[in-house]
This record gives structure tokens, sequence and C-alpha cells, in this order.
């Protein structure tokens, strides 16, 4: 009886527990606001989330992209960008996203009810390689001007551009860091070159600060490709490199793009940022803080302190947000600050500084949204399917085994609620295949019952008691349970080894579903059994 009591004792608090842990609850969760800004709320969730063919979402598959250069080690850079992506992923306040290798140069991206798929695009595929450079001191740009001029003349270069189409201020742009003078807004004076000199000389403006110069927008595209041709590019002054401006800054009613000159050589990367956070404060605005570990501090004040007085370029993604002028030395934090950008471009530049720069570039392959409908239209055939496959189960089983059969129900429903709730406790994701496998291990829960009955009923036949009859039934069944469940389970684990997102969920419902069955099987029916006996000590009929 003392035996019996832990085991009641034992499936009451199970049940409980289960029961406690699939109730919806409150929840501080990042959420998108009405106004584009992104918070923490308080959101109220289930414990089983949806997978994206349940709720809806967003599909991405990502590839390498070869454009500028070839990928000698595809299936080491893909492994590398692949801890990027699911780290940006991550910060991006997806709920249970599937972030995957495909093969050796392609990554898939699945982002669960996503209410801004251009912005998660974005935030997924960009570099996001942050350098810190000085601006040229030397007037290199000056002494290579017209060798550029000449290029172009004797190479009868051809920009392709037939008009000017970039008339309007850019994207917003980051526009100071630290304290220190700005140098976006500052633009050249006209410098009276006739309009016979080269497309160089006559467009490129000083600006009066070391290494920027001053383009007007109409010019901007013509110069652009004129620097990505190879000739041009092979003029460059040794150990220095030309950047644009990320922002069009405006001048006597007119628009002009920036020209930077700086050294090729960083004083530091992004790499060393450990921490990156958006920010508004009252006189410069939206801003991003940032920190950087101890070698980068390190790093970064010895850097800084021998350029006090200098310009310094923050580059992202090859483009150059501000050039601030360094004050003093600058040791782990700083800060950028958006001249034009809101918090959600503070929000999206933080989250790609924390999760780090991409190794390699990558290109959206495929891009594909899931509608809610189909995830409303699969769960409903999903649940219709598994009440139906329950009733059969329930009518079988109480019509072939009888009281017995009530038992192994009994039994059956605790393994629902064991089950979903084990579901829950790992934050499990609940996809289609998901239900497939749910109701797929109802089956194998009766299975291991059906042994059970068919054992004692051998018992019983060969003349053995009803108490010794049900210990014996379960004693013989144990190891076919036991092998059947256990060859299972090590099928769905190679599932989920080597399975994409749906078969992933497909496994891992399956293995809690097999744990469950076992348990209940084993266990809880054999607790009722012995309840029974308990109510009948002399019973000498069983209903199986």
């Amino acid at each position: 009886m003392s035996n019996l009591k832990y085991r009641i004792g034992l499936i009451i608090g199970l049940t409980v527990l289960s029961a406690a842990a699939l109730i919806p609850r409150d929840s501080i969760e990042r959420v998108k606001r009405p106004d584009g800004s992104f918070g923490y709320d308080t959101v109220k969730r289930v414990p089983l989330k949806r997978g994206l063919d349940l709720q809806g979402g967003m599909h991405l598959t990502l590839e390498i992209d070869e454009t500028d250069r070839l990928i000698a080690d595809k299936a080491d850079a893909i492994e590398r960008s692949l801890k990027v992506v699911r780290n940006r992923v991550d910060e991006f306040g997806v709920a249970e996203p599937v972030v995957q290798r495909v093969g050796s140069d392609r990554i898939i991206v699945e982002l669960p009810g996503i209410d801004d798929p251009e912005r998660a695009t974005q935030v997924v595929q960009k570099s996001a390689f942050l350098q810190f450079q000085i601006t040229d001191k030397t007037q290199a740009m000056e002494r290579i001007i017209p060798r550029l001029d000449g290029i172009v003349r004797d190479k009868k270069l051809t920009s392709g551009v037939t008009a000017a189409s970039d008339t309007g201020r850019g994207g917003a742009g980051l526009t100071s860091l630290f304290a220190g003078a700005d140098t976006s807004k500052k633009t050249g004076a006209d410098t009276g070159v006739t309009a016979t000199a080269g497309p160089f000389s006559r467009n490129v403006q000083p600006t009066g600060v070391p290494g920027v110069y001053s383009v007007s927008n109409a010019a901007y595209r013509e110069l652009d490709s004129y620097l990505e041709h190879p000739d041009i590019q092979a003029a460059m002054p040794p150990g220095k490199v030309i950047r644009w401006g990320a922002d069009s800054v405006a001048a006597a009613s007119q628009w002009f793009r920036q020209l930077y000159m700086l050294d090729s050589r960083p004083i530091i990367t992004g790499e060393y940022i450990t921490d990156a956070k958006p920010n508004q404060v009252p006189v410069e605005g939206t801003v991003v803080e940032f920190q950087l570990n101890n070698e980068g501090g390190r790093r970064f004040k010895s850097e800084t302190g021998k350029h006090v007085q200098d310009y310094m370029a923050i580059v992202l993604d090859d483009r150059v947000m501000s050039a601030p002028i360094i004050q003093s030395a600058i040791g782990t934090r700083g800060q950028i600050t958006l001249g034009g950008g809101g918090l959600k471009e503070a929000t999206d530049l933080a989250l790609v500084l924390r999760a780090g720069a991409l190794p390699i570039p990558l290109r959206v392959a495929e891009a594909r949204n899931i509608g809610a409908s189909l995830g409303a239209d699969s769960i409903r055939e999903g649940i219709l399917a598994g009440l139906l496959s329950i009733a059969l189960v329930v009518a079988i089983m109480v019509g072939y085994y009888r009281f017995s059969g009530l038992l192994a129900i009994a039994g059956l429903t605790l393994y629902v609620l064991f089950t979903l709730a084990a579901l829950a406790g790992f934050g499990a994701v609940l996809t289609l295949p998901g239900i497939a496998g749910f109701v797929l291990s109802i089956g194998i829960a009766v299975d291991a019952n059906v042994l059970i009955f068919e054992r004692i009923r051998e018992e019983i036949v060969h003349g053995k008691t009803v108490r010794t009859a049900i210990e014996e039934g379960f004693r013989h069944a144990l190891p076919a349970i036991v092998d059947t469940s256990v060859s299972t389970a090590l099928t769905a684990a190679v599932l989920y080894q080597y399975g994409t997102g749906p078969v992933r969920g497909f496994a891992v419902t399956l293995i809690a579903g097999i744990a469950a069955s076992i348990f209940c099987a084993i266990f809880v029916v054999r607790t009722f059994y012995l309840i029974w006996l308990g109510r009948n000590r002399t019973a000498e009929a069983l209903s199986i």
C-alpha cells in the first residue's frame, strides 16, 4: 500500500506540473510598436509556440554572393556566416526562428510571425563590416586627380550614366561619433575649374578637412562608375583607399555627396564590439552606444591617442557614416549619433553590431511570405485528424479490451497531457509535421498497452490468477515495449540531427511522445491496475 501511495502521489504531481506548464502566462518580450519602433512590453504567450507553417511568416534562402570575389573555402565561410545570421535573427526578437545550413553554400532562414519582411531581409543580409580609419593628411587625392583624369581620357572610359537621378537626400546617415566636429555638412567652394577639365578635376572639390572632398549628386554616379574601373583602382596611392559617404548633404540649395581618402589600414574593426544598444539623448537625438572588449579598448585607446586632432572615419560596409575629429584618446565606450535616422535605424544598427559582421557577402536567392490563412487551415485539419484518430483508438480499445481498455484510455489522457507539457518545457515549436508526429505517437502509446493486455490474456488462459497474470503480463511485455520504443527514438534522433525545420519538429514531437508513452503504459496503467486490485482483493476475473 505504501508503494501504491508513492505511485499515486507521483502521478498526481506530474499531472499538476504538466497542467501548470500549459497555462498561458505573461512575459516581457521585444515587440514592434505602432510607431514602428521596438521596445519591451508585457505579452501573453502560450507555452507551445507555433512554427512557420502554422502561424505564417517568412522563408529566406541565402547563398554566397561571388559577384566581386571568389570564395575558396565555401563550406567554412558559410559555417561562419551561419553563426552571424543566427545571432542576428535571435537579436531581432523573432520567436522560435529556424536558421540552418543547406549544402555548402546556402542558409535557410524561417521567421514565424514576422510582420516586417523587408526590414528582416535587410538585417539578415547586411554585411555590417565596421572599420575606424584615419582620413588622409598627405593630400594624396590632389596629387592623383590629374592622373585619374588622364586615365579617363586615354582609355576613353565611359561612365554609362546618361542622366543624374540622385538629386535628393539619401537615406538617413550617421553623422557624429563621440565629441567633436562633424564633417558631413562641409562642402567645398567653387574651385573655378574650367568645363574642359577632366571629370575628377571638374567635380571633386576639397572641403577644407584633410582627406574629405565634396561631389555634387549630379556627378556622383558618373564618378562612382569610374572609380570601379580596374585601371582607376590600380592608380590609387599605396596604403590609401577611397570611400563614399553614406548620405547626401545640402549646401547652397544643392545636394552633395562626400568622398573620402582614407588610410587603408583601419585602426580597429567592429570585431571587438561586445555590446551595442540604441538610445535617445536630449541634445544629440538618437544614438547607438557601443562597448568594446578589453583588448579592443586597449588598442582603440592606443591608436586614437596617436591621432589626437586627426579626423577618424567610421566606415560601415564601405560607406563612411561620419568623420569626427578625435579630441582625446578613446577607451572601451563610444557612441554613434544618427543625423536623420530614427529609433528603428538605430535599433537595426545596434543589432548587426552586436551580432558581428558577415565574413562573406550573402544574397537572397529565394524569399517567400507564408500567409496566416495557410497556418489556420493547417491547424484546423491537424486538429481534426488528431481528434478522429483519438476517437478511433478509444472505440477500438474499449470495444475490444473493455475494462482494461478504459484503463488504457485513462492512461492515454495523461499521456497527451505529459507529451504537450514536455514539448512546452523544452521550448519546442509545434509544426504541421509535429502534429503528425504527435498523432503517430498516440498509436505507439496504444501499441504498448496492446502488448501488455495480450500478455495478460495469455497468462489468464494458462490458469494464472488475475493478480499474477497482471504482474507477469507487464514483466514479459516490457522488453518488447523498450525495444520498439528505443529503435523508434533512435530513428527520430537521426531525423532531428540531419533534418530541416519541419522534419525536426516531427522528430522532437515523436521523441517526447515515445518517452511519455513508455511511462504511461508501464507505470500509469499498472498503477491503475494496482488501485483496482486494492479495491478488489478477491478478484477472480478480469474484463480483457
